[in-house]
C-alpha cells in the first residue's frame, strides 16, 4: 500500500496469498509530471469517492499498456487496454483499475492546471482507450514509454527542457482522440486562456515576461492574446503586477524577508526599479515594503499604519 500511495492515495487489493504477492515500482519526474513504472501480481486498484474528496491537487492520469491487459472504469464507462495503447483518467472522480493477470504499466501523474484542458474534454475522454488508429496516440505511447524508463531524463539535467513538448504531446493525443480536426481545435482554444494563465504564474518572476513572449510561446498573435485574456476578464499588464506585489508581500513578511534587501525581493520577482517598486506597493496596500516588513520583522509587534498592516 506505502508503495501505491507514494503516487496516489488508492486502496489496493491483491488477489494472490500474501505470500505470492511480487510488486516492482519505480518512481521519477520531469519537472510537473511524476512517473511511476509498476509490475506487480494480479491486483485491482480503487480511487474512492472519499478519496477522490480528498485531492488536494486535482491531477490527470495516463496509464500505459505495456503488456497484458487491463480494465479501467470511471465515469461509468469501461475501457480494455491492449498492449500499447493508453487511456486517461482523472484524480478527482472515483476510477477501478482491474489488472486480473498481471500489472505491466506505465502511469503518469499531471496537474490539471498544467494540463490545461477543459473539464467536458477530460470527462470525455477518461476511460477511453486512445488506440492504435490513432497515429497521435500512437506517437505519444512511444515516446512517454521510453521516457518512462530513461534514468538520463527523470530528473536529470535535460528534463527541463523537455516539460513542454511532453505536455503539449500529451494534449495533442487526447484532443485528437475526439473525432475531428474542428472539435481539436475548439478544445485547444477553449483550454487557451488556461493554458496561458499558467504560463504567466510559472513565469511571473521573470522580469523579460511580456505579452509578445507569451503570444509566441502560444503560437498566436499578441492581438489573439490580449483577446483571449479579456474573455477572461484579465488585464495583462494589471494581471503580472498585482500578483508580483502579492509574492513580493508575502516574502517581505515571511520568516526570511529580512535576511535579504528589499530591491533585492522586488528583483526576484521581476521588479528591476526599486523607486518604482516602492511607489507600486505603497499605492496597492497603503504601506511602504519597508515598513510591512519591519510589522513582521521576528520579535514585539511594531504599531504602522496603511490599510492592510493587520493581515499577515
Amino acid at each position: 500500500m506505502a508503495l501505491w500511495e507514494s503516487f496516489v492515495r488508492v486502496e489496493v487489493d491483491h488477489h494472490p496469498a500474501a505470500r505470492d504477492i511480487c510488486v516492482r515500482m519505480g518512481l521519477g519526474s520531469v519537472g510537473p509530471m511524476r512517473i511511476c513504472s509498476a509490475q506487480s501480481t494480479a491486483v485491482t486498484v480503487r480511487r474512492t469517492s472519499r478519496l477522490a474528496r480528498e485531492d488536494e491537487e486535482p491531477a490527470v492520469f495516463i496509464g500505459l499498456q505495456m503488456s497484458g491487459t487491463s480494465l479501467v472504469e470511471q465515469h461509468g464507462r469501461q475501457c480494455l487496454l491492449q498492449p500499447r495503447t493508453l487511456t486517461v483518467y482523472e484524480s478527482t472522480a472515483p476510477y477501478t483499475l482491474h489488472f486480473d493477470r498481471a500489472l505491466h504499466h506505465h502511469f503518469l501523474r499531471i496537474p490539471r492546471t498544467v494540463l490545461a484542458l477543459p473539464d467536458r474534454v477530460l470527462r470525455d475522454i477518461s476511460a477511453v482507450p486512445l488506440a492504435s488508429s490513432n497515429p497521435v496516440a500512437c506517437m505519444a505511447f512511444r515516446y512517454f514509454a521510453d521516457l518512462a524508463v530513461s534514468q538520463d531524463m527523470l530528473g536529470g539535467v535535460y528534463a527541463e527542457a523537455i516539460v513542454q513538448p511532453s505536455i503539449e504531446l500529451l494534449r495533442a493525443a487526447v484532443t485528437s482522440q475526439l473525432g475531428s480536426s474542428r472539435t481539436d481545435r475548439g478544445a485547444l482554444e477553449e483550454s487557451l486562456g488556461l493554458r496561458i494563465t499558467h504560463y504567466l504564474r510559472e513565469h511571473l518572476s521573470d522580469p523579460a515576461l511580456s505579452a509578445a513572449r507569451i503570444a509566441a510561446a502560444h503560437g498566436i498573435s499578441v492581438r489573439h492574446l490580449y483577446t483571449v485574456l479579456a474573455q477572461s476578464g484579465i488585464s495583462l499588464g494589471e494581471w503580472i503586477r498585482s500578483h508580483r506585489l502579492a509574492e513580493c508581500r508575502r516574502e517581505l513578511a515571511g520568516p526570511s524577508g529580512h535576511l535579504r534587501t528589499i530591491a533585492a525581493i522586488a528583483r526576484s520577482w521581476g521588479f528591476t526599479d526599486p523607486t518604482h517598486f516602492s511607489k507600486v506597493f505603497k499605492r496597492a496596500y497603503g504601506i511602504s515594503p519597508r515598513d510591512w516588513r519591519e510589522h513582521h520583522r521576528p520579535g514585539p509587534s511594531r504599531r504602522v499604519s496603511g490599510r492592510d498592516a493587520h493581515k499577515s
